[in-house]
């Protein structure tokens, strides 16, 4: 399990990518902080959300995935994935773009943004 990131790390990060400031490694801050702040409103295992090249978690309680490519993926880059978690894009607006790409019948988490980071 990789270390926690803290609320004011996170935050920072964020405020760096708001600003245009953040390089590489702020910019992973903000996506990992981000994808823990959604696996800790929706834990589980059921939907697989990925940010490449910095993270994934899995969400959402119900069946749960071991083995293979999961039945539900959620992915898109890491742009689309912090809009959409701090509320600058729709979720309908970027999956109809394609810089959101959902598979599987439990893979739409919108009910669950924008997060309160």
């Amino acid at each position: 399990m990789p270390p926690r990131i803290t609320t004011e790390a996170g935050r920072a990060a964020l405020g760096a990518v708001a600003e245009g400031t953040a390089g590489r490694p702020e910019t992973a801050t903000a996506v990992r902080y981000l994808l823990q702040l959604l696996a800790e409103k929706a834990p589980g295992a059921t939907v697989e959300v990925r940010v490449p090249p910095f993270g994934a978690t899995q969400i959402i309680e119900g069946p749960r995935h071991t083995r293979g490519t999961p039945p539900n993926v959620v992915e898109m880059d890491v742009a689309t994935f912090i809009d959409l978690a701090t509320g600058v894009r729709g979720w309908s607006d970027a999956e109809t773009s394609g810089a959101l790409r959902a598979s599987g019948v439990r893979a739409d988490f919108s009910h669950l943004l924008p997060l309160r980071p």
